[in-house]
């Protein structure tokens, strides 16, 4: 069944579907507090699906908000963008509480159910064959943080220049602020070289895959400097002790934090979904 002319058809996930799923998500609601439907599609003739089938998880949404030109204005308004992410990903994440989810990039749309089922067909092996990989696996956010490096007591030159016996003119006690802080600050990288290197030899006995994301800046940490930000891929059967084993090593490292994050749906493992363009639709656009 079409949506109508005034929405779009919004996917959120590809995920198997089964009785029980449709079951446990039956007042699952998505954008806008709209409620979330499966979509199937008929395989091509002659050609064999496993079972069970894979389905788009959607809603529908308003067009006036998710057309092509609407997008390029709401991703300038932070506030829009996040309301829409936090829909995004509580549905994704009740998905995952059930099944194995295949997340698809924020703002995904569809002119219709039709496009978004021939966007289906066209991509079902790919999709079988990822959420064969990922069945049985859950996401982990690993991140290291720097605190703010100061210098050490004493290396302003307040109290005085041992060789002469009196005050540190400004300027040494500006270049012995400046070398003490330098030396601070590649104590503490070193810590964080040591904390990453932790970090991988633990993953390499849990973790089947790594994507290693951009560090973040800014507000999303604050006075700290984050200096690694990984996502791993663990097997459920040794969630338990990766995080265990992470968070154990990350005490033994002098200014330096490591975070722990998840589970989550495996976003970050998620397969780029070459969805084709929709022009009439509006676009596919990441987070």
């Amino acid at each position: 069944m079409n949506a109508s002319d005034d929405t779009l058809t919004y996917v959120y996930a590809a995920t198997p579907l089964t009785a029980q799923l449709r079951d446990a998500v039956r007042d699952l609601r998505g954008i806008y507090g709209h409620p979330v439907r499966f979509l199937t599609a008929e395989p091509t003739a002659g050609v064999r699906r496993p079972s069970p089938p894979i389905a788009f998880a959607t809603s529908r949404v308003p067009g006036h908000d998710f057309n092509e030109s609407a997008l390029k204005t709401h991703f300038e308004d932070l506030e829009w963008l996040e309301d829409v992410a936090r829909a995004h990903h509580d549905v994704v994440q009740a998905l995952s509480t059930h099944t194995t989810v295949l997340p698809l990039r924020m703002a995904t749309v569809y002119q219709d159910d039709d496009r978004a089922g021939q966007a289906l067909v066209e991509q079902y092996d790919a999709f079988a064959e990822r959420l064969s990989q990922l069945t049985g696996h859950t996401e982990f956010g690993v991140k290291i943080y720097l605190a703010p490096t100061t210098a050490p007591p004493g290396a302003d030159g307040t109290a005085g220049d041992a060789d002469t016996g009196g005050a540190t003119t400004p300027g040494k006690a500006y270049l012995q602020r400046r070398k003490a802080q330098h030396h601070a600050q590649e104590a503490v990288y070193g810590q964080a070289q040591r904390a990453a290197e932790s970090v991988e030899a633990i993953a390499a006995r849990y973790a089947s895959q790594r994507v290693r994301h951009p560090t973040q800046r800014g507000a999303l940490t604050g006075p700290a400097e984050n200096v690694l930000n990984d996502a791993y891929l663990v097997p459920d059967a040794y969630a338990q002790q990766f995080r265990a084993a992470v968070e154990g090593a990350a005490g033994v490292f002098d200014g330096v934090s490591v975070e722990v994050t998840g589970p989550w749906a495996p976003y970050s493992f998620a397969m780029p979904p070459q969805v084709r363009q929709d022009p009439a639709a509006g676009q596919e656009a990441g987070p």
